[in-house]
């Protein structure tokens, strides 16, 4: 017989009992026999001791390591130009803000390791200054705050999701376009290559003020367009205040004239009306009423010599066409994590904003360059005004008024590059979300009364000012900014998961879709997106209610790094001229030999840092602030979006994004 047997006994059908297990239970469960040794169980907790001991100390170094880096960045830091601002009435509201934070959180962890409740407490059993002090902010916050918060939350939900919904309808009209192949088409027959008369006289205008980086190049762009040279003028209309660099461009400007391009030289002596001025001043000149079309291109613009060709004949057969807008395209959009956001941000403006309302519409918003212009349009909407910073978007609104159509064109694009510096954008973000609230409150009136249908009036106030210009910067900064760590604060007004999580996801995911190759960049581009709130929230108060910074305008910096490449290839060309034209050396001065000029030039050096922005880190510390909070109260998915939305606040105020200064 086997030294081990097993016995099953059944006594009804449905009634099974459990093996009956005979023997050595050492052969079929041999480990439950081998009990752990004091030496082996010591070894364990050795173990286990040293990777706690190992995380710990990771831990302390990273924290070390981003102190130090801290206290570095704000030793060597400038306080930013902005700070005499930043002391203003958002500023103060913020601090307050804060140091109310501080003080209910300290409340609330000594309440909570005291494990009080309000509910089991009689105000006869109240002990201590603290504790009453509890209980008076739990009455005051039920009673008066509470109702307040709940409904401020729920009307900026509201917005938030007619927002939502609105982006949702944009991008559905985007696959639209995608899925019916829609684009704007050229009617009637192409010019004549070989009759010159049969195209229209184009005029060419580059406003520059003080662009030394990247003013030849743009010039150089300009000249290689193709299109019949007696029937193009390029305007330089140059407003530098350098003396050094008027004789540069002029040089330049020189020449090209001397190679045959029909191009002339503008320096204001008055400047006023920054870049409205300035294209004001130029279609001031007499010969501008023997062209019919003006192309406008910025100093940083370098569009492909085929651009008037892909453009301006959309105007024929077309009288009521009056601009035309190409997309554009950036050099530098991988440069660093500030010019990836961006680039996110500006394809889906061009790819599904103005693509779906050039298509469904006939109006958008004119981008300021890579358009051309009818001139009978420009002259009957009123010309070039100097009322906002926003000159391209008023003529645009003007010209729409008037009956004009606008065609947007994404398959051409125009070259240019992105602010490589937080501070740069940080300025021209300003610009583009005051000038709007000041272009509102002038044009409303003209809106009401003008002669457009119903349904375009509407679009006009209610989309394209109210909703996408003044209630997007609102609920942003509000909502996530705001109330979102108030809430933790005030459990009463907590915002549910879909507001805070699933919907933000899924409309950063929409935003991304135009620029796939920025996937991996979603979250950070959903925290920025927050984070930036800040900065327009403030440019639209100051511009819908006229405050002295609405009116700043600010050159935004260019590096010239889209000039590289196209120096070289146009040195090539140059190169190859010089033999086949022979013309003199004075004459043929490459791009090349302009660069190493300038550089050679005696340009006072200043030594720039990056900067410190206070907004910014009062309200990380604000929401890092609620994130503690949003702890005790194991909160979860809370916690984790006020914790790295408090770090992307941090990352921006020491200006640890885009470009570093050594």
């Amino acid at each position: 017989m086997a030294t081990n047997s097993v016995v099953v006994t059944i006594e009804k059908p449905n009634n099974l009992s459990f093996p009956e297990v005979n023997g050595s239970d050492s052969l079929l469960l041999p480990d439950k026999q081998k009990a752990a040794s004091p030496k082996q169980f010591t070894w364990v907790l050795l173990l286990k001791a040293h990777r706690v001991l190992t995380s710990l100390s990771w831990v302390a170094m990273t924290f070390k390591s981003m102190f130090l880096s801290i206290k570095k960045r704000i030793a060597l830091s400038d306080v930013s130009e902005e700070e005499p601002k930043s002391r203003g009435r958002l500023y103060r509201f913020i601090k307050v803000f804060l140091f109310i934070s501080i003080l209910a959180l300290v409340l609330e962890v000594i309440a909570h390791f005291k494990k009080w409740n309000l509910q089991m407490l009689h105000p006869w059993e109240v002990q201590g200054l603290v504790q009453w002090s509890y209980m008076a902010w739990l009455s005051f916050r039920v009673d008066y705050i509470a109702p307040f918060v709940i409904f401020l939350s729920k009307s900026c939900t509201v917005l938030f999701l007619i927002q939502s919904l609105d982006r949702l309808v944009l991008c559905i009209g985007c696959f639209w376009i995608k899925y019916k192949k829609l684009k704007p088409t050229i009617e009637g027959e192409a010019y004549d290559i070989e009759d010159c008369s049969s195209f229209p006289m184009v005029l060419v205008q580059i406003p520059m003020c003080n662009e030394r980086e990247v003013f030849a190049q743009s010039i150089a762009a300009a000249c290689q367009l193709d299109w019949p040279r007696e029937r193009v003028l390029i305007q330089v209309l140059d407003d530098s205040d350098d003396g050094n660099l008027q004789l540069l461009i002029k040089d330049e400007v020189s020449s090209w004239r001397e190679k045959g391009v029909n191009i002339v030289y503008r320096h204001r002596l008055i400047r006023t009306g920054y870049k409205a001025g300035n294209l004001k001043s130029a279609m001031g000149c007499d010969y501008v009423k023997d062209y019919e079309f003006v192309a406008i291109l910025d100093a940083d613009f370098q569009p492909n010599p085929d651009f008037l060709k892909l453009t301006v004949p959309h105007f024929k057969g077309n009288p009521e066409l009056g601009l035309v807008q190409a997309r554009w395209s950036f050099v530098n959009k991988d440069e660093n994590l500030l010019t990836r956001l961006q680039n996110i941000n500006l394809c889906f403006h061009f790819e599904v904003e103005q693509q779906v309302n050039g298509v469904f519409l006939n109006f958008f918003g004119f981008n300021g360059t890579a358009g051309v212009w009818r001139i009978k349009a420009l002259e009957e909407s009123g010309g070039w005004l100097e009322r906002t910073t926003v000159e391209d978007m008023d003529i645009a609104v003007r010209a729409h008024l008037n009956g004009w159509k606008f065609i947007f064109l994404n398959d051409v694009k125009v070259l240019c590059e992105l602010p490589e510096s937080y501070e740069t954008y940080k300025k021209q973000q300003h610009r583009w979300h005051s000038g709007p609230m000041q272009l509102f409150r002038l044009c409303l009136p003209a809106i009401i009364t003008s002669k457009i249908t119903i349904w375009k009036k509407a679009n006009l106030i209610l989309l394209f000012f109210l909703l996408r210009k003044l209630i997007l910067p609102f609920y942003s900064f509000t909502l996530f900014c705001i109330i979102l760590p108030l809430t933790m604060f005030i459990p009463e007004a907590e915002l549910p998961l879909w507001v805070i999580c699933y919907v933000p996801i899924f409309m950063s995911f929409l935003n991304i879709l135009p620029s796939p190759k920025q996937f991996p960049f979603l979250v950070p581009y959903l925290l920025f997106e927050n984070t930036m709130s800040v900065t327009k929230f403030n440019a639209m108060v100051s511009g819908l209610f006229q405050l002295g910074s609405a009116y700043e305008w600010v050159v935004t910096k260019k590096t010239g790094r889209s000039s590289e490449s196209d120096l070289l290839a146009f040195a090539e060309r140059e190169s190859k001229s010089l033999s086949e034209e022979k013309i003199s050396r004075r004459h043929s001065e490459s791009g090349l030999e302009l660069l190493s000029k300038l550089t050679a030039e005696d340009v006072p050096s200043v030594k720039k840092k990056n900067k410190l922005y206070r907004k910014e880190l009062a309200l990380a510390l604000l929401l890092l602030t609620a994130s503690a909070r949003s702890l005790l109260s194991a909160h979860g998915v809370h916690f984790y979006f006020l914790l790295f939305q408090g770090l992307s606040f941090l990352v921006v105020g020491l200006d640890l994004i885009g470009e570093q200064m050594s």
